[in-house]
């Protein structure tokens, strides 16, 4: 199976979908924090589309991995760069693909490093079956039924691709 998705209709559905959920909760300055990589990628054309002023964020959770002892230290490690106070803010957490759930944990044992946030909104452009954590996301772009041998995955970060692929 090989599909393909048209990321920038996504991108507008999700901006939409996560404009309406902002404005029912009374939230008007939202901190936007991508997980690196492909979540920063999804979290630049966001934070235009909802025209925040404040910086986007951009968090490398490699040390936060539970199984970081076991898949090693990525070469292209980046720091993480928050640059906003993380205490009493509204968050929206941003990644590419949620699975496992396993990085959103790393994602927010980082973020709690930092302070302690009055709400996080996880959004996600793809949304695949398999978690092995209780985790759930707010926004999604597309929701995706997969057997164990496919994958998801996003190319960019200049033209966003969202495709199916087989695993070897």
């Amino acid at each position: 199976m090989s599909e393909n998705f048209e990321v920038t209709t996504l991108l507008a559905q999700m901006g939409e979908q996560l404009q309406a959920r902002l404005t029912k909760n009374g939230i008007t300055e939202p901190k936007m924090i991508g997980i690196y990589s492909g979540g920063v990628w999804v979290a630049e054309p966001l934070h235009q589309l909802l025209g925040l002023e404040s910086p986007l964020g951009c968090l490398n959770i490699s040390f936060y991995r539970d199984d970081f002892t076991q898949v090693g230290m990525h070469p292209e490690v980046k720091p993480s760069s928050l640059p906003f106070g993380i205490d009493g803010e509204d968050l929206i957490l941003v990644d590419d693909v949620l699975y496992t759930g396993r990085t959103i944990r790393a994602a927010l044992n980082e973020i709690f490093d930092y302070g302690r946030p009055a709400s996080v909104t996880l959004v996600v452009l793809a949304d695949r079956n398999g978690r092995e954590l209780p985790i759930q996301a707010d926004v999604v772009g597309v929701k995706l039924d997969l057997d164990s041998h496919e994958q998801v995955k996003l190319s960019g970060p200049q033209q966003l691709s969202l495709n199916i692929i087989e695993s070897l």
